[in-house]
């Protein structure tokens, strides 16, 4: 079995490597063996909107630190070898000690929002989660995310990327591995972002509408996740295999037997 300091580094290089690092987001134990024996998968991520909505929490870190953990930690031991970062929100009022427990339970890189917090104080989350890293003796993936575009409101849109480049550097010389930018990006912002931050260290969400996974990868993108979508994607087909049997149908043809 390979160690969790084993899988942070691979989880480090995974990031770092030419190739676009591709995560389909995951929020239990079967949803993470699907995944995980995907031809392809090299790395699972876990989206706290979808934990929290399947143990009846709305997102936000409403869900009890204690069940996040819990889950994140059985979708780590679901995983095997493949190595895993969770999606911690803002850390639960204790960045530092719910990293440090999250990396107790198998999981070896994590997403920080900064919700839009002043600087300095989201800068300070940023620190404490490193040093976990750096207790714990591995090489944590610290994805320092910043809620910039997604709170931007009618804001000059200039303005917000500005701050998003601000908020990245700040970031990234706090001791986070990547920076990641979720929201509705053109190709023109993402190849600012870049630009100002190094390639193969911006982040980015994938949603409908949003840039091509081969212009990420032309731009030098270091990662795609799909955070609560893939859990859409997953309750469209149920809602509508229940439409379809309301209606007087059934299974469709080309449903697999996953589990």
């Amino acid at each position: 079995m390979t160690s969790t300091a084993e899988k942070a580094t691979r989880l480090r290089e995974l990031h770092a490597a030419p190739e676009l690092l591709l995560v389909v987001n995951v929020w239990d134990a079967i949803t993470a063996k699907v995944v995980a024996e995907t031809p392809g998968t090299t790395a699972l991520a876990t989206a706290s909107h979808s934990i929290a909505a399947s143990h009846g929490y709305p997102d936000g870190e409403h869900i009890p630190c204690d069940e996040m953990i819990a889950a994140v930690g059985l979708i780590a031991r679901t995983a095997g070898d493949l190595p895993v970062t969770a999606d911690l929100e803002a850390g639960y009022g204790d960045p530092g000690g719910t990293v440090s427990r999250a990396i107790d339970v198998g999981i070896v890189g994590c997403n920080l929002e900064d919700q839009m917090k002043p600087l300095t104080e989201a800068v300070a989350a940023v620190e404490a989660v490193v040093a976990a890293g750096e207790k714990a003796g591995v090489d944590f993936v610290l994805n320092a995310r910043t809620d910039a575009f997604l709170k931007a409101g009618d804001r000059d849109p200039e303005e917000v990327l500005t701050e998003a480049i601000e908020r990245g550097r700040a970031y990234l010389d706090a001791g986070a591995s990547n920076f990641f930018v979720p929201g509705k990006l053109d190709e023109t912002q993402v190849g600012r972002l870049v630009e100002a931050l190094g390639e193969r260290t911006v982040n980015l969400i994938g949603i409908p509408g949003s840039i091509p996974l081969t212009t990420a990868q032309q731009l030098g993108v270091a990662r795609v996740s799909y955070g609560p979508w893939s859990q859409n994607v997953a309750l469209t087909a149920l809602a509508k295999l229940a439409e379809d049997v309301y209606d007087g149908g059934g299974l469709p043809a080309d449903a697999r037997k996953l589990n």
